[in-house]
């Protein structure tokens, strides 16, 4: 009579290691191997991807907002750079932009690309680029009035050369305060990202003289190995300050 098979010892199984290891096929640069082996483990991916949102980006400022408290129902919110779409989508049902939150104040948000981004229930979308002469106009416009909150992920396409990368993104990050402080109702928040390199310090000595409050923030959604972080600037002071 035949021996009966061997049980399998799973003792352990939850200590394994479970990363996945990507092949390199050919063709395939290293660093798009371990970008996609990077991706393919991340918790923050599989998250989005089994809640339906529109990349690891949104909880980002889901997790800034958590801490500082800017998207409250009734806000008017300007996204800048807005596709994908996963700010715009966190920032939804905060602001009760759908009106579903009954007793609760229905917000407004309006996002800018210089792409078309598929809809979002509960947002404006609008292809513009926000540098053009007279954007703030037409933002208030959009608006029917100022915004309470102006909030930008955006970030230039990489060269490949670190110090030239922090330097776009730092232009690309004052550009979006000079339009905040074009359309920001007097106590609104700036939210937008940097990277720590040593020119972002004329923006933070700027933020500082508009607002009553600036703070930095690497939220647990942004990568460990990333330079990223996000300026959080709250109580704009008017264009009256100095």
């Amino acid at each position: 009579m035949a021996n009966p098979p061997k049980k399998k010892n799973n003792s352990g199984r939850g200590q394994r290691d479970l990363t996945v290891k990507v092949k390199s096929a050919k063709g395939r640069k290293i660093g798009s191997t371990l970008w996609l082996q990077r991706q393919l483990n991340d918790p923050y991916v599989t998250k989005a991807r089994n809640e339906g949102m529109r990349g690891r980006a949104a909880y980002k400022i889901l997790e800034i907002d958590d801490k500082y408290r800017f998207l409250l129902p009734g806000a008017r919110v300007v996204d800048l750079g807005c596709a994908p779409g996963g700010w715009l989508q966190v920032a939804v049902p905060r602001i009760n932009s759908l009106g579903t939150r009954k007793g609760k104040a229905q917000g407004r948000i309006i996002g800018l690309d210089l792409q078309e981004v598929e809809p979002i229930p509960g947002t404006e979308l609008h292809v513009l680029d926000f540098m053009e002469d007279d954007a703030d106009l037409q933002v208030k416009q959009w608006l029917n009035g100022p915004a309470d909150v102006v909030m930008s992920d955006m970030a230039a396409s990489a060269s490949g050369h670190k110090q030239t990368d922090h330097l776009r993104i730092m232009a690309l990050c004052e550009a979006a305060a000079y339009l905040a402080f074009d359309v920001l109702v007097e106590g609104g928040t700036f939210v937008a990202k940097v990277l720590a390199g040593g020119a972002e310090g004329e923006l933070q000595g700027l933020l500082k003289q508009k607002f009553k409050k600036v703070s930095n923030v690497k939220p647990p959604a942004s990568r460990s190995d990333s330079s990223e972080k996000f300026v959080v600037a709250q109580g704009f002071r008017g264009n009256s300050a100095t």
